[in-house]
């Protein structure tokens, strides 16, 4: 029970503190910087919408105000078969450059999205949702990265914002996970990019499924075809906190379950002989990352058996038996700490949890396709 219980841990410490120091030594013995440059390359500006009447004039103005030559930029709303009115606003837009693709039936985001790789011009495909919101210089920065003739897609920084456009609610966790971001950008290829704003080379986007997750299936995509994907810390997206935080955990189930879709339908990708150095990332990085709720319960469980073998092993089940407490509590009264030494074990258990109820219900048989877009904070 011992051996079990500590290669438990030193799994999880591989997931979240070994990978990126293995990392940041690979970025240190070998870098790969992104070579960019000022560039002007054809643009298709895509919006992703279903049923957001409420929003999409706040996010057509902020695009339409976007720094880029107009005569090399086309803007695009794919319609998921909206119902609200979405589609009439968009076409009032129809006189500043805004082109509307609507779908004849609700098949999904991807589907959607789809559609409009079909029927846009462009060199880059930059893809947004609607609750993101760019500065007005994000897409010249963003395309920049595209002078060098490795990168083949590129995602944004995330940064969440209150109701008054503060910064809030970022946390260790998002911090940590832009960290990473940036050592995978330094050291080989990022293993996913940013679902609310991303863009990628038009021969990326040919093996286009209507089915897999748009911003992890790209990336794929583009380590198949010899390209790598990117982090651009001038390119940031920003959105504001989900109005219901209760509705947070099904959006993580959500994103874990449709990840977990497209990596079994790429475990040719895990061959080291084909892939070389991102085999090992996609392994690390999703994998390994996903197997750690099961580590977790057999840590404690293991950890349960030990405890009258000596006072180390009570002492640190009575840590995890407290940190779960304040973790669950939380959860129960949907009342989160803003102790950071609280804070943090609540966000890593909900993580989990999601992730354990992605897996549960991958199981199953159950995939996302379609699903109403989260409501976030008003203006």
């Amino acid at each position: 029970m011992a051996t079990l219980f500590w290669s438990a841990v030193v799994f999880i410490a591989y997931a979240y503190l070994g990978y990126p120091l293995l990392l940041m030594l690979l970025s240190l013995i070998k870098s790969r910087p992104v070579k960019k440059a000022d560039v002007t390359p054809y643009v298709s500006f895509i919006v992703t919408a279903h049923n957001e009447a409420a929003r999409m004039r706040e996010k057509l103005e902020n695009t339409i105000a976007l720094e880029y030559p107009r005569t090399r930029l086309e803007i695009i709303v794919a319609s998921d078969c909206s119902t609200d009115g979405t589609d009439a606003i968009v076409q009032s837009y129809e006189s500043r450059g805004v082109r509307l693709v609507r779908a004849a039936q609700r098949n999904g985001k991807e589907a959607a999205q789809k559609l409009v790789v079909q029927a846009a011009s462009g060199e880059i495909l930059i893809f947004s949702d609607v609750a993101t919101i760019l500065e007005s210089n994000t897409i010249r920065n963003i395309v920049k990265n595209f002078a060098d003739p490795t990168v083949g897609c590129v995602s944004s920084v995330d940064k969440i914002i209150d109701a008054a456009g503060r910064l809030s609610g970022e946390g260790a966790y998002v911090k940590y996970e832009m960290l990473l971001r940036d050592l995978e950008t330094r050291a080989n290829t990022l293993v996913g990019l940013s679902g609310s704003f991303f863009a990628a080379r038009r021969a990326v986007c040919q093996n286009w499924q209507p089915e897999l997750q748009s911003d992890f299936n790209t990336l794929l995509n583009a380590v198949h075809i010899g390209l790598r994907g990117v982090s651009d810390p001038e390119s940031v997206g920003y959105y504001k906190t989900i109005a219901d935080e209760t509705k947070e955990y099904e959006r993580k189930v959500r994103t874990v379950l449709r990840g977990i879709a497209v990596f079994m339908k790429s475990l040719p990708m895990l061959n080291p002989f084909r892939y070389g150095l991102f085999s090992w990332q996609l392994f690390s990085h999703k994998l390994c990352r996903w197997l750690v709720p099961f580590a977790m319960v057999g840590v404690f469980f293991c950890n349960a058996t030990l405890i009258y073998s000596s006072p180390f092993y009570l002492s640190l089940f009575v840590l995890q038996c407290a940190g779960y407490g304040v973790a669950l509590q939380a959860i129960w009264r949907n009342r989160f700490s803003e102790n950071p030494f609280l804070k943090l074990p609540t966000y890593l258990v909900i993580v989990n949890l999601s992730i354990l109820d992605a897996w549960c219900r991958y199981c199953r048989g159950e995939r996302v396709v379609r699903w109403n877009p989260s409501q976030r904070e008003a203006s």
